[in-house]
């Protein structure tokens, strides 16, 4: 069966926490991008992020691209936490791919991290400039 691409924008990023669920179904690393200028992005108990489109007041996010099977991604897909799924996300060269967003109710009372462009950069901010965020 074809393999296809997903974009990830949280803890499944290389490096980071969820990872581990990429490589061990030997999910291949495709690159760093980004998203059109679209989308937005919320901080869940500063724990993993949340994107969501909107056409009006989004921007760029910062993602990564990885390949792997249909049936590998399922199994991915069913270690995200709750309120997390899979949609189309479009990327910067206006191709379009599977993507983790959010569901809006997860996104609802929790910090707006949009302006950062990406979880990795607001993780950046939050832990190098000691700065502590508390969701609601």
């Amino acid at each position: 069966m074809k393999e296809v691409q997903l974009a990830v924008n949280g803890s499944l990023m290389r490096g980071l926490e969820l990872n581990i669920n990429l490589l061990n179904v030997n999910a291949e690393f495709v690159k760093e991008t980004t998203t059109i200028d679209r989308y937005r992005l919320w901080s869940i108990n500063d724990k993993y992020p949340a994107m969501l489109r909107d056409i009006n007041k989004g921007k760029r996010i910062s993602l990564e691209l990885w390949q792997l099977s249909p049936e590998t991604l399922l199994k991915v897909l069913e270690q995200e936490p709750s309120g997390l799924c899979v949609g189309k996300v479009e990327l910067i060269d206006r191709s379009w791919v599977f993507g983790v967003l959010g569901e809006p109710y997860i996104c609802e009372d929790r910090l707006e991290i949009t302006q950062w462009g990406g979880w990795r950069n607001y993780l950046d901010y939050r832990f190098s400039s000691n700065h502590q965020t508390v969701d609601l």
